[in-house]
């Protein structure tokens, strides 16, 4: 049986009523987790911005959070997002579940094989999300009744300021659908160390160019908004994937 966790992006953190916080000590630093009991099982919560959400995007400890899910034995992973959009019909309030990500942090430290223990090793992201992880969240997001894409290219930023008009239309260039600030160095951490990792994108806002101006302000209302749709498709995906009617796949 799959033991599933959540990570919990903006404005998700405090929604699920999660008990019993744990402090887990990594080789990186130490990770904050929460136990969330489902009818088919227990689901670790980790919120990625730290308890009470304190934590920018930039400063995330993505080496420790991830660590510290793989070694409390969690085999898959289901990440939120807050996403502003890179194009026009991905409309504020919709769902997006990506299947590629580019990567435009600049200081974050992004891999477990760093060469400290005299290893070289090269790990194959062709696919990045887990293909039955991704299929479970877009059956679940249209059942929700919330608009929803099936793939996108998530491109991901420092933070934690927005990015530029100029930047964006780099960007959509570049094939680029949605933008964020949390996406990397998790996804591909999740892939070093062999988790079934996908996430889902809540759009928040137009990118920069695309409308006059972007708020934190306007993201948290979407967010608030879109809650109750997202907190449903996680559980039920989570529920799905405990007891095994959802998979992961290596493929």
């Amino acid at each position: 049986m799959p033991k599933v966790a959540i990570i919990a992006g903006s404005g998700l953190e405090a929604s699920f009523g999660a008990r019993e916080k744990q402090v887990v000590t990594t080789p990186y630093g130490e990770a904050a987790v929460q136990s969330l009991v489902l009818p088919e099982g227990e689901v670790i919560l980790m919120p990625r911005h730290g308890l009470g959400h304190t934590v920018p995007p930039h400063r995330v400890n993505y080496r420790a959070n991830v660590w510290a899910l793989s070694s409390s034995g969690v085999t898959t992973v289901i990440a939120t997002n807050a996403v502003g959009s890179l194009r026009r019909s991905l409309k504020p309030g919709h769902f997006v579940v990506p299947h590629q990500l580019i990567d435009f942090t600049k200081q974050r430290p992004s891999t477990f094989f760093d060469g400290q223990d005299g290893r070289v090793v090269h790990t194959d992201v062709t696919e990045v999300y887990d293909r039955g992880v991704r299929e479970a969240l877009v059956r679940n997001c249209r059942a929700s009744g919330t608009p929803t894409h099936d793939g996108g290219v998530y491109v991901c930023t420092e933070g934690p300021r927005y990015e530029t008009p100029a930047e964006v239309s780099m960007f959509r260039v570049l094939g680029g659908d949605v933008v964020g600030m949390t996406g990397s160095p998790e996804a591909f951490l999740s892939k070093e160390v062999g988790l079934a990792y996908a996430s889902l994108c809540v759009v928040t806002n137009y990118a920069a160019g695309l409308q006059m101006r972007v708020s934190h302000d306007e993201v948290v209302e979407l967010m608030r908004r879109r809650m109750p749709q997202l907190k449903e498709v996680v559980l039920r995906t989570a529920s799905e994937l405990l007891c095994g009617s959802a998979g992961p796949t290596d493929e």
